[in-house]
């Protein structure tokens, strides 16, 4: 039960941590002054106007007493009363006395004005409307063979304070409320900023000085977050030098083998150190290409749609199938996309004869669907090849020249544009590569 209660209250409830506190805020505001405005109602308003209604029903009534006394003129005693208790009074013949009563039950007024009318007159012998006119009430009294037209002014019957208190209770409330915006706008705003800054990091989109704000605890995590920032940038910048270098070293002494290969007479000897050489060249091409910094890129809108089609006709292949349908464009680095299709591409060549190639978008985002009919993977090893450097042994026809870094790369560019890919069993029961990229 109280976990049910639980749950429905965190579903209910906002998730923003601005909207949050601000009902932390409001709330109390507002409780306190619903009650107060209860307290208000039934113990001085309402008693109040119960009070002014009862001596108008006890006026009224005394008039109709001292008006059914033969003793005293008619015509004189409604003047006196018309000018001394402020009652405009008019007799009516109408011996029917058939009036449409409007119930308003919700109008505390109305229901005063009723119970005390009933009291005195009982429940047939009175009518009377508080709308028809905007400062007056219209009330008739039945009377022989005729009633007695009452116009009175709405102030005998209710508080002209209960206006004033109103609005005194609601200005403060929603000034109050509106300060506290601001305020927790204010304290929020460096939260979300250091949110924003942190997701682009994650991206590996550059981002600006980021400049720490607001209270100083959140000024602490953004001064930890920055440091934590410049630290991993350091980090990649010192890797891709490094790896520079290395690169640098390696591809002069493979330059000059190749040139010694060239003068051995023995062109089998030759042939095999020159593969081996070509092998690497490429797997210190799949290193650097794996270590490369995303960072060096910004993003920017590109025809996906456009970006995949020069892909595949670059391939001048027929076996390369492609749905796209949809003219779709994607905010993002463009270079390491295209490096992320390549990879998927190269691989589904590599291991199978028909290569499918789909794109789709809707509300939530966009997916690209690359499938062969290939001998696929078993379903135990689809986390297992995402992992830097990972081979499985026969599971795909193992290729000398591969040092398991293609997927891992593609994996690392989809992740760094906030998205997710995976791996399942394809239409043609080969390998099919799931790519989800939020618009």
């Amino acid at each position: 039960m109280f976990y049910g209660l639980s749950k429905f209250l965190k579903d209910i409830l906002p998730k923003s941590l601005f909207y949050r506190a601000l009902l932390i805020v409001a709330i109390p505001v507002l409780v306190l002054q619903l009650v107060i405005t209860i307290v208000f109602f039934d113990s001085l308003w309402i008693k109040t106007n119960k009070g002014m209604t009862r001596a108008l029903v006890n006026e009224i009534s005394t008039f109709v007493e001292v008006y059914n006394d033969e003793i005293y003129n008619k015509e004189e005693i409604t003047n006196k009363f018309s000018v001394y208790q402020d009652l405009n009074i008019d007799f009516v013949d109408d011996k029917y006395f058939n009036f449409n009563f409007n119930e308003r039950w919700f109008s505390p007024i109305d229901r005063t004005l009723r119970r005390e009318l009933k009291t005195r007159f009982g429940p047939d012998e009175f009518w009377f409307d508080t709308v028809n006119y905007k400062e007056l009430i219209d009330l008739r009294i039945k009377y022989n063979s005729g009633y007695f037209k009452f116009l009175i002014p709405k102030d005998r019957v209710t508080s002209s304070s209960a206006r004033i208190f109103a609005l005194w209770i609601t200005v403060p409330a929603l000034i109050m409320v509106f300060i506290s915006l601001i305020f927790l706008k204010n304290q929020t705003r460096p939260i979300t900023n250091l949110a924003r800054a942190a997701e682009k990091f994650g991206r590996g989109e550059e981002i600006e000085e980021f400049k720490p704000s607001g209270a100083a605890e959140i000024r602490q995590a953004g001064y930890e977050f920055d440091k934590m920032r410049k630290r991993i940038i350091r980090h990649l910048n010192q890797r891709s030098e490094m790896l520079s270098g290395i690169s640098h070293d390696l591809r002069t002494p493979l330059t000059r083998m190749k040139l010694q290969i060239a003068f051995i007479k023995e062109k089998e000897l030759a042939n095999k150190l020159a593969e081996d050489i070509n092998e690497m060249e490429k797997m210190l091409n799949e290193y650097l290409q794996f270590t490369s910094s995303s960072f060096l890129e910004k993003d920017n809108k590109f025809n996906l749609t456009e970006l995949i089609n020069r892909i595949v006709e670059k391939y001048n292949n027929q076996n390369i199938k492609i749905d796209l349908s949809l003219e779709v464009y994607f905010n993002g680095r463009e270079n390491l996309i295209k490096r992320c299709i390549n990879n998927l591409i190269d691989n589904a060549i590599k291991y199978g004869n028909i290569v499918k190639i789909g794109l789709i978008k809707n509300n939530n985002g966009l997916f690209i669907k690359i499938e062969d009919d290939g001998p696929g993977i078993n379903e135990k090893e689809y986390e297992n090849v995402f992992k830097p450097f990972y081979k499985i042994d026969k599971g795909r026809a193992d290729s000398k020249s591969s040092v398991g870094l293609g997927l891992s790369i593609a994996s690392d560019i989809i992740r760094s544009h906030g998205g997710n890919i995976k791996l399942e069993r394809s239409s043609m029961n080969g390998l099919g590569v799931k790519i989800f990229l939020p618009v």
